[in-house]
């Protein structure tokens, strides 16, 4: 995955910049959303209902996520909504990249199926599949590792979730990685099949791994802090107009991703902060107490300024399953002042469901 990464952000570096809208008069920030997903559309809510007014929103899904982290470390675009397990890659691959907050954890969409009739203590040996370099691939391996498997005991399968539903019916595999509605297909078709744990868990929950996080490039802050604040504060401005508004503006993100406004619902949840089976929105409070500038402690168990500790435990894991060589400086992937900054303004924000 290293190599693959670095490969990319150097053509990435190399190539002709985005295609971007002509000048106007309002600078343009450009924000990159790595996959078509709710919980990254809360920036689409912000420019659509003009939470952001000084300044025009040039969104691009680029339904590519090591595509999109070339394009921002190029400074093709200056922010990316994307899963936080790449900050370890981004730092050893020396990119112009940090990550500014925690958005969401997942909170339940991610599951390990097991076979019927096989447990635990018969995996050694056995194939499992998941998705390389991927969440998947993190949820299997931590939790192989709760019940004393260590990642070279198994049969490693690359294949996402669509793609281990055949191999799993068959037999093939004796435990596969899977979000829905691949869970139910099988569940349905498998009479013994299990989940045995998903990122709702407790113990899941409180390593803070199974994030989704926003980046930004060096550059942009350097050159433009004033922007840059003002994007953060706008993403969660979106995530406030949405609580307040749920059922709007889960359609408003339907017709942005071209979703079924049901299915958004099964995401993000139509009550304005969680759905569990799917993922959590902290508020902004919950996001500044993980970067540790302002007092209290954030959800499932997290420490106050605990986000460098995730991505060193992030790091620990790829080097593990043996994708990364190197033991980084997590703090080096992190950068909470754009935050503290508006912790510093008097910017507060905390909700619970409706």
């Amino acid at each position: 995955m290293l190599n693959k990464f670095l490969s990319l952000v150097g053509a990435a570096a190399m190539a002709t910049a985005l295609s971007m809208p002509a000048a106007q008069a309002k600078e343009t920030i450009n924000v990159g959303i790595c996959v078509s997903w709710p919980g990254y559309a809360m920036l689409e809510v912000a420019r659509q209902k003009n939470l952001i007014p000084d300044y025009d929103l040039n969104l691009t899904i680029f339904e590519d996520p090591l595509g999109g982290h070339s394009a921002l470390a190029a400074g093709q675009i200056d922010v990316y909504g994307c899963t936080a397990d790449y900050i370890p890659l981004t730092v050893d691959s020396g990119t112009d990249v940090v990550n500014v907050a925690f958005m969401n954890p997942s909170y339940g969409v991610d599951h390990i199926i097991m076979a019927p009739d096989v447990e635990p203590a018969d995996l050694p040996g056995k194939k499992v599949s998941a998705p390389q370099a991927y969440i998947g691939h993190l949820l299997m391996g931590l939790w192989l590792d709760s019940q004393g498997i260590a990642p070279d005991q198994v049969e490693w399968v690359n294949l996402n979730a669509d793609e281990a539903v055949g191999p799993m019916l068959s037999g093939d595999l004796s435990a596969a990685y899977m979000y829905e509605p691949w869970i139910t297909k099988v569940l349905e078709a498998m009479p013994g099949a299990r989940s045995v744990v998903n990122t709702a868990d407790p113990a899941m929950l409180k390593t803070g791994i199974f994030m989704d996080s926003m980046f930004m490039n060096k550059g942009f802050i350097e050159k433009n802090r004033k922007a840059a604040a003002a994007v953060l504060k706008a993403r969660w401005d979106g995530l406030g107009y949405w609580h307040d508004h749920t059922e709007e503006t889960n359609q408003l993100i339907a017709d942005y991703l071209k979703w079924p406004a049901e299915d958004v619902g099964f995401v993000i949840g139509t009550n304005g902060k969680s759905f569990e089976g799917g993922i959590y929105m902290y508020d902004f409070d919950e996001s500044a107490r993980v970067c540790g500038v302002l007092d209290g402690e954030p959800p499932f168990g997290l420490a106050n300024g605990s986000m460098a500790d995730v991505v060193s435990l992030t790091n620990d894991w790829w080097i593990k399953l043996g994708l990364m060589n190197n033991k980084i400086d997590a703090a080096k992937g992190i950068d909470c002042s754009l935050m503290g900054d508006l912790v510093a303004s008097g910017y507060r924000q905390s909700f619970t469901a409706n």
